[in-house]
């Protein structure tokens, strides 16, 4: 790997490298781009999870991250034609890591799942970058079957345990969705939301002297035990 990495760093501007006297073309730079990516995973649950210790450990041992390894691979079958082998493949990684995410889904980049079983993301799911999801979410549909029909979420985007995002709709860069809440409509960009249906429980944008400020439509809620766990977030 590190002879690898090397020819690289030493490839000119035609795209090409020499690694003991051979020529590394394309092939072989997509090969480098396959480690970046692995590698930004394996950081990204460093980065998130604080139980995580080594990047070793987390490479062995962590499921989330294998969920995303395998849908990543998936999704590329999915996008090069091999749709039956794909399909195949993740009803396989749903069986032996618990986590179904349809081979179709777009996901951006350091994408975290967390603990990971009973993770559920449709096919017309729509993920930004640095994304985390905790077990047991779940990206579906209200009972569309045609065109866009499962979520979209931004970039930067925390969903909690058990948490239910249903139907064609947005949530936002930089917002949160609370433990068991079940999201119906669009959230805008940094908020949390919490409760069943979910509402607007904090706007990140406006804390006065380090104090959440709750917005006005549910500051009558404040004495509710869910409202004050989700100002914690």
């Amino acid at each position: 790997m590190e002879l690898i990495e090397a020819g690289y760093q030493a490839s000119g501007t035609d795209g090409t490298a020499s690694v003991g006297g051979g020529a590394v073309g394309r092939a072989g730079q997509r090969r480098l781009t396959l480690l970046g990516r692995l590698r930004e995973d394996v950081q990204a649950v460093l980065d998130r999870d604080p139980s995580a210790t080594s990047a070793r450990d987390v490479a062995l041992f962590a499921t989330g991250l294998h969920a995303v390894w395998s849908y990543r691979r998936n999704h590329w079958l999915w996008e090069h034609g091999a749709r039956r082998l794909a399909t195949y493949l993740s009803q396989r990684t749903r069986r032996r890591l618990g986590v179904e995410i349809h081979p179709a889904a777009t996901i951006g980049r350091r994408f975290v799942i967390d603990h990971g079983m009973g993770v559920v993301i449709g096919a017309t799911a729509v993920i930004g970058d640095d994304v985390m999801l905790y077990q047991g979410v779940t990206l579906g549909m209200t009972g569309k079957h045609a065109g866009k029909r499962h979520p979209t979420l931004g970039n930067n985007v925390m969903v909690g345990a058990r948490a239910t995002i249903l139907g064609d709709i947005r949530i936002g860069n930089g917002s949160k969705v609370g433990a068991g809440a079940v999201v119906l409509h669009d959230v805008p960009d940094d908020v949390t939301v919490a409760g069943v249906p979910a509402s607007v429980v904090r706007e990140h944008r406006c804390w006065e002297a380090g104090r959440p400020s709750l917005v006005p439509d549910v500051v009558a809620q404040a004495d509710d035990e869910n409202l004050r766990w989700s100002c914690s977030l």
